[in-house]
């Protein structure tokens, strides 16, 4: 005898915002918001082609349009995460419309430029520039507070909410080249850590999400074929 299935979850008049949504792990995250019938602000800097700071497909119109297509309700937002005032004027916004957050997913990550660039290379942490260690603080630590920051005022009158950071098991992930990402990700679990102190008692949530290896535009341009299998989808980590 086969096991009931649970009913869907539904977000149906739920308010989401994900950041760094124009492709990758928040793309998937966005999908599978809008799958359960969320509406979903997706911002980053990928409004349309042609805006991209690496050569990988991908914009806000396209992921907003598959949020609808999947039975929510996509709004593409362009936002530059390293300028507060872009981010305060996204939840302006989605609280004039809507006078609800329901879901922060911090998601925007500036760490993996440096992979689409010759002048970036690989060896100890002395070799390595140090606008690699300024991006992944600006865009990914200091870019999660931030928003927070805005989202905790509006969960809190409401008393209710979630604000989930995107993380990595950095404790695990070794390599020379990769002490700055596991530094930053790991603040990133700390910070969750530290918020949750001041939201528990108004209802509202913050904890990290670990991704594992995920079929993201990036990683299936030179993915081999036996690693395939021990992929995951970004609507995976979305669901």
């Amino acid at each position: 005898m086969s096991k009931k299935q649970p009913a869907p979850l539904s977000l149906s008049g739920k308010v989401a915002i994900v950041t760094g949504a124009s492709r990758g792990v928040g793309k998937g995250i966005a999908m599978a918001l809008g799958e359960a019938g969320a509406t979903v602000f997706v911002t980053g800097r990928t409004l349309k082609s042609g805006d991209a700071s690496v050569p990988l497909p991908g914009t806000l119109t396209s992921t907003a349009k598959e949020v609808t297509r999947l039975g929510g309700k996509g709004v593409p937002y362009k936002c530059d995460h390293r300028k507060d005032i872009q981010v305060k004027a996204v939840f302006d916004k989605v609280y004039k419309d809507h006078g609800r957050v329901d879901i922060l997913v911090n998601n925007a990550w500036a760490g993996y430029e440096h992979l689409h660039r010759e002048e970036y290379h690989t060896g100890p942490f002395w070799e390595q520039p140090i606008e690699l260690w300024d991006s992944m603080h600006a865009v990914g630590l200091r870019s999660s507070f931030v928003a927070s920051t805005y989202a905790a005022p509006i969960m809190v009158e409401q008393k209710n909410g979630l604000i989930v950071n995107i993380s990595y098991y950095s404790t695990s992930y070794a390599g020379s080249d990769t002490r700055t990402y596991r530094v930053v990700k790991l603040a990133t679990d700390k910070l969750a850590v530290e918020l949750a102190k001041d939201l528990r008692k108004f209802g509202v949530a913050c904890v990290s999400l670990f991704p594992g290896y995920v079929r993201t535009e990036g990683i299936m341009k030179n993915l081999p074929d036996d690693k395939l299998p021990y992929t995951e989808s970004p609507m995976y980590v979305g669901r």
